[in-house]
């Protein structure tokens, strides 16, 4: 083994099959887009995704709340593996980026556009499972407990903090707000 192989990352992955007919503009990402310029929508989200939750499975979650379906959790696997390979691998590189030396400023940003429009086809692989004839449609009239229940579902595992509980409501209430407003697709 040469010293070469020791060092340089394994490229050896296999290339994902992904549809041909993706939407990346679509009603979720809509949502996505309207539901991230509440500032406190942000910082929870970020928040949550920094003790191990996906925003896109908050997202997703969210969406069908306002929908009046329910997320169960379960979702394809081509949306998990598009998260672990692509989506975290860009994070990954950016956060490793030193913020405090501006030298590596545009660095940063192209890698943060980059990891956005990976979130983008993220959601629009997430947006096919959630579109399919079998989703599960909520038997519940209460949209405030749909929304909680959905949100819990979102989480990595079972199970919350109070800290994360106080995030979570923080969500809750703005998709309430939100839903005043919202025209489902």
């Amino acid at each position: 083994m040469s010293l070469n192989s020791k060092i340089a990352p394994d490229l050896s992955l296999k290339t994902m099959e992904l549809p041909d007919n993706l939407e990346p503009d679509n009603p979720l990402w809509q949502f996505a887009l309207t539901f991230w310029r509440h500032l406190p929508v942000q910082k929870s989200c970020l928040a949550l995704q920094n003790k191990g939750w996906s925003v896109t499975r908050i997202l997703c979650a969210g969406w069908l709340a306002l929908n009046g379906r329910t997320y169960t959790g379960i979702e394809d696997a081509t949306v998990t593996e598009w998260r672990d390979r692509v989506t975290g691998g860009l994070r990954a590189i950016r956060t490793s980026v030193p913020k405090a030396q501006t030298s590596y400023n545009a660095l940063r940003t192209s890698l943060a556009s980059l990891e956005l429009e990976a979130e983008r086809i993220e959601l629009a692989l997430a947006w096919r499972s959630l579109t399919a004839p079998n989703s599960e449609q909520s038997t519940m009239d209460e949209r405030d407990k749909l929304i909680r229940l959905n949100l819990a579902a979102a989480a990595p595992v079972p199970g919350s903090t109070v800290g994360t509980r106080q995030l979570l409501s923080i969500l809750g209430d703005h998709l309430l707000a939100l839903q005043q407003g919202y025209s489902q697709p």
